[in-house]
């Protein structure tokens, strides 16, 4: 029984999404769909990258991953997919696929395959289900089209270190309004070497990491690592972006003292 994941900028009040699902039905009666979200800003490439990356592999080998973000195919912009940690991924070679995957895919094919409609302007359903239902049934991916030699590649920004300090920025801003940086907990620990620190960021400074929300009263500020590795700013049930009047890439510094 195959698993077919979306990942979208539709939202969900228009057709689209209900047109990709009752098509994947229509073709793969049995499937599991699930829904990883719909609502990633729109053509926002970076933030589905990152919603994608930090969840993938909490699914079974095996699945297969309909991403439905700026979707139109271009000679510079194939439609492709990809094998890769045992997962596959169906999208628009936006650089995407980069960002999710970091290394090099097992395998990269381009769709060669026929749109189901005579549109192209939706190509999740009319394209990229018809591609998850061939692999979903157990035919080889080298039969959707001839191979890619390589990714897109679009690069994320690095934090930057010195002896004295990280710097970082914020990459995303969760439903709570968490800010989440690109700064790893393995990079926090390398550069330490057991010094002291801060963490800088627009008009404040915190001196601790917390384990926990909770560790901190409401509604004080905090950061920790999160789930998915990176230091995180946060307010205890608050919404530290609007409150701190920080956004996407705005700076966040870790001076070492």
């Amino acid at each position: 029984m195959a698993i077919i994941t979306l990942t979208s900028d539709w939202g969900t009040s228009d057709y689209y999404l209900a047109a990709v699902k009752g098509t994947i039905y229509t073709q793969l009666p049995d499937a599991i769909v699930i829904d990883i979200s719909h609502d990633i800003r729109h053509f926002d490439l970076e933030g589905a990258a990152f919603t994608i990356r930090n969840c993938y592999q909490s699914f079974p080998k095996g699945t297969i991953h309909i991403i439905g973000v700026n979707s139109e195919e271009s000679m510079d912009i194939p439609h492709i997919a990809v094998e890769a940690k045992g997962h596959y991924f169906i999208g628009a070679d936006t650089g995407i696929f980069s960002m999710i995957l970091g290394d090099t895919p097992s395998q990269i094919f381009h769709l060669d395959i026929p749109a189901d409609s005579g549109y192209f302007t939706f190509s999740t359903r009319d394209r990229f289900v018809k591609a998850a239902v061939h692999i979903a049934k157990g035919f080889p991916i080298d039969q959707l089209g001839d191979p890619c030699p390589q990714l897109n590649s679009k690069l994320l920004f690095q934090p930057t270190t010195d002896n004295k300090s990280i710097k970082g920025l914020v990459v995303y801003i969760d439903a709570y309004e968490n800010l989440i940086t690109n700064i790893s907990e393995k990079l926090f620990h390398y550069e330490q070497r057991g010094r002291a620190f801060d963490i800088a960021f627009s008009i404040y400074r915190l001196k601790k990491i917390q384990t926990s929300y909770l560790d901190v009263p409401v509604p004080d500020m905090l950061a920790l690592f999160g789930s998915h590795g990176f230091l995180e700013i946060a307010i205890n049930q608050g919404n530290a972006a609007s409150l701190l009047g920080m956004e996407r890439n705005s700076p966040v510094q870790v001076n070492f003292l």
